[in-house]
């Protein structure tokens, strides 16, 4: 069993960590709203910390799961940082969603400090982090993985090396382009399959059998059809992590047309106070125009 840190207390973080202490690990929490790592102690039991330096201090490990590059650089930088209270020989894991750069700064910096560093962001959403079968997608080097991978294990049903720093992060991004194709076309199938007068649900049922099957017609299909969308991984999320691959692709020469037109029709949701939908929400656009 390890002594670990988890920074960061959100929809994610939040049932990561507390896989972590159902694993037997010792675990510190640090949260920017106190009182949820409060709530979190009293559920879980371990302890919180005031700050993510007092967080890390003597853990072997230090996991972090926050929204994006600024808030990554927040908890890791000055004073009261990560890497102020982490020990040379500790490994510093990042769970969040963020960029290829910022994944090599921090593993930077963290390498100056003696500390090893995985870029190691999650998918399987809301539910797949409080079921424990996230899959992590890694990026860092052979040594520090073969000590962490067990760990991450208490949260995941799949964990898998991808190659140097920052190949967590890039793999993270083709799952969002993934995603973002996969949605759109559901939209518009089952948009389509309403206005021909078919059952939704058992149009589902019977195509979900063979090759159009996803998880995502699986687990979205029947709400997009009934127009429920408050639940899930948030629009403003997914036009986060999208604006991340297209900047990629704008320096490595990929074409994302899909992605960036799905992008707009993203910002069209936004534009109906749709930020917080699920990113299934696409279909508002094509059945309320």
């Amino acid at each position: 069993m390890a002594k670990v840190a988890f920074v960061g207390l959100g929809v994610m973080g939040y049932p990561m960590a507390g896989h972590l202490a159902k694993a037997g690990h010792d675990v510190v929490v640090y949260n920017r709203t106190a009182s949820k790592a409060e709530g979190w102690v009293t559920e879980h039991g371990g302890a919180s910390a005031p700050t993510p330096a007092a967080a890390a201090a003597g853990r072997e490990i230090v996991f972090m799961c926050v929204g994006n590059d600024d808030d990554v650089r927040s908890v890791t930088y000055g004073d009261d940082g990560i890497l102020a209270g982490i020990a040379s020989g500790a490994i510093l894991i990042d769970h969040t969603t963020d960029s290829g750069d910022l994944a090599r700064e921090v593993a930077e910096a963290a390498v100056a400090e003696g500390v090893g560093f995985l870029d190691a962001p999650v998918s399987g959403g809301q539910a797949g982090a409080e079921n424990g079968v996230l899959t992590v997608m890694v990026g860092g080097d052979d040594a520090t993985f073969a000590i962490a991978w067990p760990i991450m294990d208490a949260f995941s049903r799949a964990v898998t090396l991808m190659g140097p720093v920052g190949s967590g992060q890039l793999t993270k991004m083709v799952n969002q382009i993934c995603i973002a194709g996969v949605l759109q076309g559901l939209a518009e199938a089952f948009n389509f399959a309403t206005k021909a007068g078919l059952d939704g649900e058992l149009v589902k049922d019977v195509i979900s059998k063979g090759a159009a099957g996803s998880w995502q017609m699986e687990n979205r299909a029947s709400t997009m059809v009934r127009d429920e969308f408050e639940f899930g991984f948030a629009v403003n999320w997914m036009r986060k992590d999208l604006k991340i691959a297209l900047e990629e692709a704008g320096r490595n020469g990929a074409r994302l047309p899909m992605t960036a037109l799905v992008d707009q029709f993203y910002a069209q949701v936004q534009a109906r106070d749709g930020g917080r939908w699920d990113t299934s929400s696409l279909i508002h656009l094509l059945a309320h125009d």
